[in-house]
């Protein structure tokens, strides 16, 4: 068992990573209840998989679990279900100090952890992330929130969960192209703050892809690691936290003006970050080197590096609602060497000159 701890004071919490903690995760949930009543919140992909054991391992210990299960995939992350899930808190007689668990990948954890931060003006939740995306990113740093039709995470909170639980044997019932996109936000982080790291995937990267047990609890591991520190120092996004957005002001774009179904996250967020490389490039603060560098890595690990047929104009009008926007100016991180970011205003030229 490895344990990261998240610092922020009375809003701490701790991530625990170890394989087949899924099995007897009531041994390990007990001390983070403040009641017995528990609403588990999964979706159609896992509940097969999953959630039987999950139920059965916290009723064995005198807890009283229900659950619902949401259709998989963006297309649920919407106002309307956060509506029906609110509804059956209220009917299952959810109390303040009641908790809701968020067994799945990145979708299910914002959607179950809206639900919390809005159920009662806030109730406890707890992350069990199933997919190596929500386990080395969404599931850790409290934020929430859904989609709305032409928009990324626009309604949302920030809401820290009691603990996160990553059994990393889980990941070996993904297909490729869910660790795949699971890989795109461990490369980011070692592109925004972490020079090994990056160093460390391009050696490994075909044992990485192959999923070897050792390397794959070390990139959980450091992710969780390198979040936290972010998170710890500024929970809100006033400042720094904005680098963990390397690559999504293009890819939550590119997410939208496809219905959210052409491009998982992992994805889009690889096209994002060759984009911004490329204006990183254009100014001079990396050189050639290193944007072929990201641009290799990131196409050897299979993900797609160019945004196909979209229309770059109305990439740019997606962009321009983009939450780190300020003053009307357009805000993008952008890399100046290996392991370091910055946040700099961008001009809409300099964006469509790099989308041509």
């Amino acid at each position: 068992m490895q344990i990261v701890n998240i610092n922020l004071k009375e809003h701490s919490y701790p991530i625990y990573i170890s394989k087949g903690m899924l099995n007897n995760l009531s041994c390990y949930i007990e001390k983070h209840l403040r009641s017995n009543k528990i609403f588990i919140i999964t979706d159609s992909n896992v509940s097969n998989l999953y959630l039987n054991i999950l139920e059965k391992s916290l009723e064995l210990s005198g807890n009283n679990t229900f659950h619902t299960i949401i259709k998989a995939g963006e297309e649920s992350k919407n106002l309307e279900t956060i509506k029906e899930l609110l509804e059956e808190c209220y009917r299952h007689e959810l109390l303040r100090d009641s908790t809701i668990i968020a067994l799945g990948g990145g979708v299910v954890g914002d959607i179950a952890g809206f639900v919390a931060a809005t159920y009662m003006r806030g109730i406890d939740f707890i992350q069990v992330p199933t997919t190596l995306l929500a386990q080395v990113d969404s599931s850790v740093g409290g934020k929430v929130g859904v989609n709305l039709k032409n928009g990324k995470n626009i309604a949302g909170a920030f809401h820290q969960p009691k603990a996160v639980f990553i059994d990393t044997g889980v990941i070996k019932t993904l297909n490729k192209r869910e660790i795949r996109g699971g890989l795109s936000e461990i490369i980011k982080y070692g592109i925004i703050r972490d020079a090994d790291l990056f160093n460390y995937i391009e050696y490994n990267l075909s044992e990485i892809l192959n999923l070897n047990d050792d390397m794959i609890s070390h990139l959980i591991k450091r992710s969780c690691e390198i979040k936290g520190e972010i998170v710890s120092i500024d929970e809100k996004e006033n400042n720094l936290r904005a680098i963990l957005n390397y690559g999504h002001t293009i890819g939550h774009a590119i997410e939208a003006l496809t219905g959210y179904k052409k491009y998982i996250h992992g994805e889009a967020v690889a096209i994002g970050m060759v984009c911004a490389a490329k204006i990183a490039l254009n100014r001079k603060y990396i050189d050639v080197s290193y944007y072929e560098r990201i641009k290799s890595l990131l196409k050897a690990s299979g993900l797609p590096i160019n945004y196909g047929n979209l229309n770059k104009n109305d990439i740019v009008n997606l962009i321009k609602h983009d939450k780190k926007n300020r003053e009307s100016k357009i805000k993008f991180i952008l890399p100046k060497c290996p392991g370091k970011v910055d946040i700099f205003d961008v001009t809409e030229d300099e964006i469509l000159n790099i989308l041509n």
